[in-house]
């Protein structure tokens, strides 16, 4: 039921703990919890917004598919829904990671992001997301077979 997942929370960057100062002798100073050497590194460690978000044509392609044929969006209503699917992807990806981290992995694989979705309170999601990469496992799995024939090098769907 909708009601009874938790409330979305922005999630904390995931730099917010790290000390990026540099061990040289440049000036440096605190910003936002941050050392920083100067404003030129402070700016390139903030996301340019192109890289956090999805694709604005994508995303309104996406909106379009659902839609009957003559159903106009709005620029708002687009990126609107640009900002909340990237937010989504970065909430879901953030819990995935943290559990990657205590489990000492490094690559967040399928079942790390279902697992976050259920997690987060998503589960009707998360299982039909468990179907579709059980099939795209199976697909992925006979691809490589028809590739490579028998007792050849199977590429894994982490690759």
């Amino acid at each position: 039921m909708a009601g009874d997942y938790p409330p979305f929370q922005n999630p904390t960057p995931r730099f917010q703990n790290y000390n990026f100062a540099s061990s040289s002798g440049h000036h440096q100073h605190q910003h936002h919890g941050l050392m920083v050497e100067d404003q030129q590194d402070e700016e390139n460690m903030m996301i340019k917004e192109q890289d956090r978000l999805l694709p604005i044509a994508n995303v309104g392609r996406i909106m379009k598919n659902i839609l009957p044929p003559n159903a106009k969006i709005s620029k708002e209503a687009k990126e609107t829904m640009q900002e909340c699917v990237s937010e989504f992807i970065s909430f879901v990806t953030g819990e995935a990671s943290d559990k990657c981290h205590k489990e000492k992995r490094k690559t967040v694989n399928g079942d790390d992001i279902c697992w976050a979705m259920a997690n987060l309170g998503f589960d009707d999601y998360a299982d039909q997301l468990k179907k579709y990469l059980n099939r795209y496992r199976v697909i992925e799995g006979e691809r490589s077979a028809n590739h490579h024939g028998k007792g050849g090098p199977k590429s894994s769907p982490d690759n």
